[in-house]
């Protein structure tokens, strides 16, 4: 029978890898765990993109043909446990003798079919392929033979890109010339798909003017292209969706053209990025991709100073919300100097790039190392995937073929980025969302991406969502979120959670005030975009006064001969009992409150700073909320954050702010928290369920370079006391570590397992039952 890379046979490879056509158990449904989940079934022979793990790529040079040392690669294929590559095939070049017209062969190819060599190579060794293309650009002797099938600008100018042509998502070179080059690799080397670096062509920030655009938009609007970009345009906001539209048909074009020359296992999946800012300025809709995709590619091959590893594993957890955990979504990872800054032909710290790869493989991303050219100078990059690799291979089955396990939900929708964020969705979408989730990794409370569309879905799971200033809500999204409270969910809203419609209009007032026990109170204010924007984007000397203040203190100066206030606070605000106020920086509307509303915080208007004499303030209190508290009748707890510290937390990294989000967190679930994580460091947890047993990733994000890419020495931390809440067919308390592969005491009682692991260097994996 045919080996393959590192010993197994084929059907070896078929028996482990059957991950991703199987749905798991849960033994009893619980608030915490998926409600749909069911028995393991096992598919016999599944395709081969539910079975490929690993993958690799060298993303070839126009000088490689020359210099492709092929079994080199080959014996790196197997050092790796690479099950599947990625080979540059066409597009703007060929990579091997192309008969479609125009089609250029790469500058060096000089009649090499590289392509079909490497193609050959991998079959030979058991790998899956995925011939890569790059479609939007072309060279100027193709735009001199059909200047009608680029992108132009109002005045008629064609848009390019360094040397090479934009051609237009709406002319032949889409629906002609592409499938014609499917069709012919296809048919000639028998790839078992194929995936397209940048499909989606021009983006949001330019608009084509061509006379195919012009056509193809009257036809569907009756309307002319818009001139400039006006959000409040309905001709605007058409060209948006039809636009995403449009990827969406050539989505399933090329799905149709390779099924149709290579069979109903020969794909077509388009990469796509792990940002959804990224998805909508490239018009390619999430929700609409993950429907219609067998496996998700995905180009995110770095972190950003603000974001973090831990994007990584949000990333594939985001993602498979949206496709499925059932399904595999290979991470390009690139193993060159990627980020900030960029050099393609040197290698990234070792510790940087590992990290980036265990976080995405915690999150249920499938790693796939990257390097650009075929011969490096810095050969260090080549040992970097070695060891993640031979880990990943040995554990396999415990990284895949699982579902998650979290009582929080975290509500997110690229409509709200497009519409709400705008041009500012960094401001208004992403570091809200990124305060939030900063609060939970911080208190070690695992979490998920849930998407707005499947509240109704999803929620079941979930003891409480969390709406990180989910400005734009759609009439049918907001109805689903009053079932949810309906049914005893907790809430968690934040800043302009509901103020806008779907559209990114405001409301007269906020959809979900009857929930908040809050309401608009000077619409005309609520209004004004520029002001709402200004107060997200500065920074004032303002404060919160927490209720009830705890003013003379006996252990604190007194002030006149004001008594201590009697009473205990809320349990929202447990940890500041030696403070009346926090730091706040933003600013407040007032707001018209229901009766019965429990208001924890207030504003406290700015005030000088300097010089310090000046320092104090000219407003003490005010009855302006910052914090609202509702319980209903059907037992749900509502917190409506005005104050948009989760914005601030993610800009300014102030730990007042991480512990008050995660104490509202933590009441509005009523506890119901799976996990619990006692130690030092910044801990990335990740917390799954497979038949019998439960599934710990801890992913060490201390160190030096923690906030300020790139880590170059990797710093332990612990010892760290977990205890973990038990699904009901977890029976047998037994802990075995996946990294180092040794038993370790479990104890516990009442359903809970308590472990106690003694240092944690980058990463852990604690397998329980």
């Amino acid at each position: 029978m045919k080996q393959i890379p590192g010993g197994e046979t084929r059907r070896d490879f078929i028996t482990q890898t059957t991950l991703a056509t199987t749905v798991l158990a849960t033994g009893g449904p619980a608030s915490w765990l998926p409600a749909e989940a069911a028995p393991v079934t096992a598919t016999a022979n599944p395709p081969w993109y539910c079975r490929t793990l690993r993958w690799g790529q060298t993303n070839i040079t126009e000088i490689d043909p020359r210099r492709y040392d092929v079994a080199w690669w080959r014996q790196h294929w197997k050092r790796t446990h690479t099950q599947g590559v990625i080979v540059n095939a066409g597009g703007i070049v060929a990579y091997y003798p192309s008969r479609v017209p125009l089609h250029r062969p790469a500058q060096q190819l000089d009649g090499r079919d590289l392509f079909g060599e490497l193609c050959q190579a991998a079959h030979e060794e058991g790998l899956v392929v995925f011939a890569r293309m790059d479609s939007n650009r072309a060279h100027e002797e193709f735009y001199q033979a059909h200047p009608d099938w680029f992108a132009v600008d109002a005045a008629g100018r064609p848009h390019k890109a360094g040397e090479l042509f934009v051609t237009c998502v709406n002319s032949p070179y889409y629906d002609e010339h592409i499938p014609a080059i499917l069709r012919e690799i296809a048919g000639r080397y028998h790839p078992e798909g194929f995936t397209d670096n940048s499909w989606s062509g021009l983006g949001r920030g330019t608009i084509c003017y061509c006379d195919n655009c012009r056509k193809k938009f009257r036809e569907r609007s009756g309307k002319d292209i818009p001139r400039v970009k006006d959000w409040s345009d309905p001709a605007y906001r058409e060209w948006i969706r039809w636009n995403y539209d449009r990827r969406l048909e050539i989505w399933d074009l090329n799905n149709r053209t390779t099924k149709a020359a290579g069979g109903p296992d020969c794909i077509w999946a388009g990469m796509n990025s792990g940002s959804i800012s990224g998805q909508c300025q490239s018009f390619r809709d999430y929700k609409a991709i993950c429907e219609r995709a067998d496996l998700l590619m995905l180009d995110h091959q770095a972190r950003s100073d603000a974001s973090g590893f831990q994007h990584n594993g949000e990333a594939g957890k985001l993602i498979h919300g949206l496709l499925g955990w059932d399904k595999l979504i290979p991470e390009s990872m690139a193993m060159y100097q990627a980020g900030r800054p960029t050099f393609r032909l040197t290698s990234k710290p070792a510790a940087e790039a590992r990290l980036w790869m265990l976080d995405g493989i915690a999150g249920g991303l499938q790693p796939w190392w990257h390097h650009v050219g075929a011969y490096h100078e810095d050969r260090r990059m080549y040992r970097t995937a070695e060891p993640v690799y031979r880990w990943h291979k040995n554990h396999e089955k415990y990284l895949v073929n699982r579902r998650p396990i979290a009582t929080v939900g975290v509500v997110w929708s690229q409509q709200n980025t497009d519409f709400y964020g705008r041009d500012d969705a960094e401001l208004c979408v992403e570091l809200p969302w990124r305060g939030i989730t900063q609060a939970l990794i911080r208190a070690r409370i695992p979490y998920l991406p849930v998407h707005a569309d499947h509240i109704d879905r999803d929620a079941t799971q979930f003891s409480i969502l969390v709406l990180p200033n989910l400005g734009a809500m759609s009439d049918a999204q907001v109805d689903a979120v009053h079932r949810l409270v309906a049914r005893g969910g907790g809430l968690l809203a934040t800043g302009e959670t509901s103020l806008c419609n779907e559209w990114g209009d405001p409301r007269p007032d906020l959809a979900l005030g009857e929930l908040f026990g809050a309401h608009v109170a000077d619409p005309q204010c609520a209004h004004d975009e520029a002001r709402r924007k200004r107060n997200a984007s500065d920074t004032a000397h303002t404060y919160l006064r927490l209720k009830p203040e705890r003013r003379a203190r006996v252990d604190g100066p007194q002030v006149g001969n004001e008594p201590p206030v009697a009473g205990e606070r809320h349990p929202a605000l447990r940890g500041f009992e030696d403070t009346d106020i926090l730091p706040f920086g933003g600013a407040l509307e007032p707001l018209k409150l229901d009766a019965g509303a429990d208001v924890l915080l207030t504003f406290v208007p700015a005030f000088p700073i300097y010089p310090p004499e000046t320092a104090w303030m000219r407003e003490p209190s005010t009855d302006i909320p910052g914090l609202i508290l509702q319980t209903t009748g059907a037992g749900s707890r509502i917190a409506f954050l005005p104050a948009d510290l989760d914005r601030r937390l993610a800009r300014d990294n102030l730990p007042d702010h991480g512990d008050l989000l995660a104490n509202l967190i933590r009441w509005a679930v009523k506890d119901d928290i799976p996990l619990t994580v006692q130690g030092p460091g910044l801990v990335d947890c990740h917390l799954y369920h497979q038949p019998g047993r439960v599934i710990l990733h801890l992913v060490n994000l201390t160190s030096a370079g923690t906030w300020r890419q790139p880590v170059h020495e990797l710093i332990p931390v612990g010892p760290l006391r977990i205890e973990v809440r038990l699904p009901s067919d977890v029976r047998r308390k037994r802990a075995r570590l996946l990294v180092g592969g040794k038993a370790i005491t479990a104890a516990g009682a009442s359903g809970r397992c308590c472990v106690e692991i003694e240092s944690l260097l980058d990463h852990q994996v604690i397998l329980i039952g």
